[in-house]
């Protein structure tokens, strides 16, 4: 008999709808585990539950996943032969991303589940997601952390943690980044999509789960403004990229609008300033050379919700920039996809 530590945090999957108003429910995760041991078991499992959160994602803190943490590791983890998490979709790739990083080592599977809609809802996917994740643990078919998901008309992928994507706009749908998931699972089958065999996890990480407060995330869009940010109290800015690779740099509408000048201002106070998601290439617009050679930093081929918790991560465990570059540019939880350069 497989055992399996679930852990409530709220979110959709853990919600009800009534009188037009979805929110937590304290007693909606454990309906969950009520219609899975409804449906036809080729064993029984054994479900041991917590509730350390109750929130919608889209109110999530860095503080969140401290305590999300804190929580799972109070337990008595050789009990166990996987984690389940449930979660809100809001948040969903951060939180993936944040425990990638953290549980890089975890000689177990962790798994976060979500639905997109409240359980009762005739097109909830919660169910299915769960399913997938305690076959998943039941198989022992690999340790670390994924994400099994179902969009509507599709069998159920299941992502690598620290590669899925937010979910695309105005849909509920989930897409690995560059959509190259990790396997699929359809009628008690996974098939693998990606090859993960070569992957070795750094040894020596002795992380604390601190993450900083200290990182502006800045997104492009067309007219903006640096000249708005207030960099007091920023130790580094991630400044996310157009899917090019790129953003403006050239000096047609003013200095303000300009992102080599907002890079000159960061270096002149000394805050390092990131740049996500790149992906590797021997050519490259002039305006990503051009922010190169002005002494940007580039992650390259990480996507931008990995990019930004794995910064977190690092200005809240080290201080000293070298250890921080090499935090920074190691594959800690195979977030760096693989290309051809």
């Amino acid at each position: 008999m497989k055992n399996i530590l679930v852990v409530f945090t709220g979110g959709t999957i853990g919600s009800t709808a009534c009188a037009g108003v979805i929110n937590t429910s304290q007693q909606q995760g454990f309906k969950l585990i009520q219609m899975f041991q409804s449906l036809q078991q080729t064993e029984p499992i054994q479900f041991d539950c917590i509730q350390p959160l109750q929130l919608l994602s889209e109110n999530l803190h860095p503080k969140v996943w401290t305590a999300l943490i804190n929580a799972i590791e109070q337990q008595n983890l050789d009990n166990y032969d996987g984690i389940i998490v449930t979660h809100g979709t809001d948040t969903l790739a951060f939180t993936a991303a944040a425990l990638s990083f953290y549980f890089h080592a975890l000689n177990k599977p962790l798994l976060l589940v979500s639905s997109n809609y409240p359980l009762e809802h005739p097109q909830a996917n919660g169910l299915k997601n769960f399913a997938c994740a305690v076959e998943f643990i039941r198989q022992q078919l690999q340790n670390g952390v994924f994400v099994p998901y179902t969009n509507p008309g599709q069998v159920t992928e299941v992502h690598i943690g620290s590669r899925l994507a937010s979910s695309l706009q105005l849909s509920g749908d989930f897409i690995s980044v560059q959509s190259k998931s990790y396997m699929t699972y359809e009628k008690g089958e996974f098939s693998y999509l990606a090859d993960l065999s070569d992957f070795n996890s750094p040894t020596g990480l002795d992380l604390k789960a601190d993450f900083s407060r200290r990182i502006l995330l800045i997104k492009p869009y067309p007219g903006l403004d640096y000249s708005i940010f207030n960099l007091t109290g920023v130790d580094a800015v991630l400044h996310d990229l157009y899917h090019s690779g790129t953003a403006c740099s050239v000096n047609t509408w003013g200095d303000k609008h300009n992102l080599l000048k907002f890079l000159q201002r960061c270096q002149s106070e000394q805050i390092c300033c990131y740049l996500a998601p790149a992906l590797k290439s021997p050519d490259l617009y002039a305006s990503s050379r051009e922010l190169l050679n002005h002494g940007a930093t580039v992650l390259w081929n990480i996507s931008l919700e990995a990019a930004y918790v794995k910064l977190l991560l690092a200005y809240g465990n080290f201080v000293h920039p070298e250890k921080i570059a090499e935090f920074m540019h190691a594959d800690i939880a195979q977030e760096h996809l693989k290309n051809n350069c």
